[in-house]
């Protein structure tokens, strides 16, 4: 495919964190990102994400879950691969509708998984719609198995700032940090790595007064 950023940023996340605070590290690097940045990372125990209009009754109970900011179904964190794309605007990946953005980071990352000699394509019919578990409704630029299955999926949210894509890949990756450089050269013309150093006082305001109230993983 052909690379429609002119430069990414990689940052491979060393931090472990719960779900309130990847969040928040999520929204503080959307709102304060001055370049594209990929953000490889992982979670501290199992937790589940629900999409901003999803449902949170349909969370089994007894489970640690967080609304995130952007849309999509629920999605078991723990054993997957997540990233997340943050792209100014201004840039043509912003600027794009929100079906051929999705599209567009797909298809990089289904070519990624090729490389890892997984079986997996873009879905390009529309599905079910009716579960809320986000893994078992493949919807359409999905990534999924030749069978159906689904693989990979994302939420995405739209602002000033620009473009914020969260996602996961329910494949254990031999090599995490492999995968996600795999993924940004197909992004991008120019790959390099990223040393951020994250404003700890706004990351812990945004989870303390969003991401781990009531009000908000119990909107809906």
């Amino acid at each position: 495919m052909r690379p429609v950023l002119s430069e990414l940023h990689v940052w491979n996340d060393p931090v472990a964190r719960d779900g309130p605070t990847n969040m928040a590290v999520d929204e503080w690097l959307w709102r304060s990102a001055e370049k594209p940045i990929l953000r490889l990372y992982c979670w501290t125990a199992e937790w589940i994400s629900i999409g901003y209009f999803s449902k949170s009754s349909a969370v089994p109970v007894g489970r640690n879950f967080v609304r995130r900011p952007t849309g999509g179904g629920m999605v078991d964190h723990g054993g997957d691969w997540t990233y997340t794309l943050v792209v100014p605007r201004g840039h043509e990946l912003a600027e794009m509708p929100g079906a051929l953005s999705y599209e567009v980071i797909h298809q990089a990352l289904c070519d990624a998984l090729m490389a890892e000699r997984m079986n997996c394509r873009l879905l390009v019919e529309e599905s079910d719609m009716s579960n809320d578990f986000c893994f078992q409704r493949p919807v359409r630029h999905d990534l999924v198995r030749q069978d159906g299955e689904k693989i990979a999926g994302a939420g995405q949210r739209r602002g000033k700032q620009g473009l914020l894509h969260q996602g996961s890949v329910q494949a254990v990756a031999k090599c995490p940090l492999q995968r996600g450089w795999a993924m940004a050269r197909c992004l991008a013309h120019s790959v390099m790595q990223a040393q951020i150093v994250i404003d700890e006082n706004e990351v812990r305001r945004l989870s303390d007064e969003v991401y781990r109230l009531t009000s908000w993983n119990q909107r809906r």
